[in-house]
This record gives structure tokens, C-alpha cells and sequence, in this order.
């Protein structure tokens, strides 16, 4: 089983040396993401809310681009800078699990790429 290399410009292109995602099989690896704007590469620091909007927005062309939705995320993984955004997060992530939501955890860092304030990664199953 070889690796296969996802890419969309529907997400932000990479700040770093990785890729978006990494399909193996039926199990989507994606690489955490950040708010950023796809169209123009411009990162957003400010409100939490839309932050979080844009991290999810991000994750769905993902998860597009390898015919996936929501329902297939089964592991995903917060990175917060501070955790009085726990329960702000909480609420907008809640609205795109609506029911059977996926494995989480959810842990605060000291700083993340950008300045942001939030990032998330997922895996996700076709077969979930």
C-alpha cells in the first residue's frame, strides 16, 4: 500500500515542510490546520470563533479533496494556547458533530505557528 499525497487550493497551502494530508489506504491523515484565509494565505489571529470557523472550513476541502466528510473524522486533536477558549471552541466545533462525534483530545500549548490560538488535526476513515 503506497502513500498518496492530498493537496487542495481550497485549504491553505503549508507553512512548513509537510503536506496537507497523507492517505494510506482508507485512513485520511491530515496535518494540523490553522486559520488561514486559502484564497489569499493571510493568517487570522483574532476572534476564537472565527478562528475555529476557518480551521473547520479548512479541514472540510480536505477532507473534500479525498471525497470525505465530517462523518468519516474519527480522531481529532485541539491545540489551544489557552484553555478559557476551551468552551468557545467547544461550541462552534459541536455545531460540525452534531451527532456520533469523533475521539478528541484536547491539550494548551505555549505558542502556535502564526500567533494563532487554536489548531486542529484529524484522522479520518472513508470507511468510518
Amino acid at each position: 500500500m503506497s502513500k498518496k499525497i492530498i493537496h487542495t487550493d481550497h485549504a491553505p497551502k503549508a507553512v512548513g515542510p509537510y503536506s496537507q494530508a497523507v492517505l494510506l489506504g482508507d485512513m485520511l491523515y491530515c496535518s494540523g490546520q490553522i486559520p488561514i484565509d486559502p484564497k489569499t494565505q493571510d493568517v487570522f489571529t483574532g476572534d476564537i470563533k472565527i478562528q475555529t470557523e476557518m480551521i473547520l472550513s479548512n479541514i472540510e476541502a480536505v477532507l473534500k479533496a479525498t471525497d470525505m466528510n465530517f462523518s468519516h473524522i474519527i480522531k481529532t486533536t485541539i491545540f489551544l494556547t489557552s484553555m478559557s477558549d476551551f468552551a468557545t471552541v467547544n461550541e462552534i466545533y459541536a455545531k460540525r458533530f452534531p451527532s456520533n462525534p469523533p475521539a478528541r483530545s484536547t491539550i494548551q500549548v505555549a505558542a502556535l505557528p502564526k500567533g494563532v490560538n487554536v489548531e486542529i488535526e484529524v484522522l479520518a476513515n472513508k470507511n468510518a
